[in-house]
C-alpha cells in the first residue's frame, strides 16, 4: 500500500470515530442534521471537502460506520450454526447480536434515521441483511432436510420475516432511552422478556414447538 493510500485510510479512519463520538456525545434525542460536518471534520483533524471526498453524505459516512459492526452479527451467524440444542443456538446469537448494539444505540439509532432519508443507504443496508437472510434460510432448509423441522413457508420467505423480527426489535431497544419513548415490553428486566418472546416466535416457526432438536 503506498503512503497516499495510508494517509487516505487514515483520515477515512479518523472521520468515523469522529463521527462515532459526535453521536454519542450528542445523546439519544440528536439527529443527523444536529452534526456540523465542519465541527466532525475539525475533530478528525481533516478539512470539511475532505469529508465530502470520502462520503457523499452523512448518512453514507453512517452506513460506513455500521460496516464496522458487522463482526457481531457474523459471530451470531457463526452461533446459529455451533453445538448444543438449537433453542440455545438461536437465543445465544439473538442475544449476541442485541448486546452488540447495546454497546454503541447511538449509531443505530442514526443508521436508522440514515435509511430512511438516503435511497442509497437504505440499499446498501438491505444487501447486507440478504447475507443474513441467506445464511437462516439455508439453516432452515437443512434442519428440514434432516426432519428435525416440519414443512412450511418457503425458507427464504421464512428468514426474511424473522430478520424483520430481529430489525424491529433492536429499534425497539435503542429507542428505549429517547424522551418520551413509551416502555418497551421487559425494559424494567433489560429488555428480558422481550427477547424470550423473539426467542420463542423464532423457534416455534422454524420448528412448530418451543423444544428444538
Amino acid at each position: 500500500m503506498s503512503p497516499a493510500a495510508t494517509r487516505g485510510d487514515q483520515r477515512r479512519a479518523a472521520l468515523l470515530e469522529a463521527l462515532d463520538h459526535q453521536l454519542r456525545d450528542a445523546g439519544p434525542d440528536a439527529r443527523l442534521d444536529d452534526i456540523n460536518v465542519v465541527d466532525l471534520s475539525r475533530r478528525a483533524g481533516v478539512t470539511r471537502s475532505a469529508f465530502y471526498f470520502y462520503f457523499e453524505n452523512k448518512a453514507a459516512a453512517v452506513a460506513a460506520l455500521m460496516d464496522e459492526m458487522e463482526d457481531d452479527a457474523w459471530d451470531a451467524a457463526g452461533l446459529l450454526g455451533g453445538d448444543g440444542a438449537m433453542r440455545d443456538r438461536i437465543e445465544t446469537a439473538l442475544r449476541t447480536v442485541v448486546a452488540g448494539w447495546q454497546r454503541r444505540t447511538h449509531v443505530h439509532r442514526a443508521m436508522l434515521e440514515a435509511r430512511a432519508t438516503s435511497a442509497a443507504v437504505r440499499q446498501r443496508w438491505e444487501q447486507r441483511i440478504a447475507v443474513f437472510v441467506d445464511v437462516v434460510a439455508a439453516l432452515v432448509e437443512s434442519e428440514r432436510e434432516t426432519g428435525q423441522a416440519p414443512p412450511g413457508p418457503p425458507a427464504h420467505a421464512l428468514a426474511t420475516a424473522l430478520l424483520d423480527l430481529n430489525d424491529r426489535t433492536l429499534e425497539r431497544i435503542v429507542r428505549a432511552d429517547e424522551p418520551g419513548a413509551p416502555d418497551a415490553p421487559g425494559q424494567a428486566l433489560g429488555h428480558d422478556a422481550h427477547l424470550e418472546a423473539v426467542v420463542h416466535l423464532w423457534t416455534t416457526a422454524i420448528y412448530g414447538r418451543t423444544t428444538t432438536p
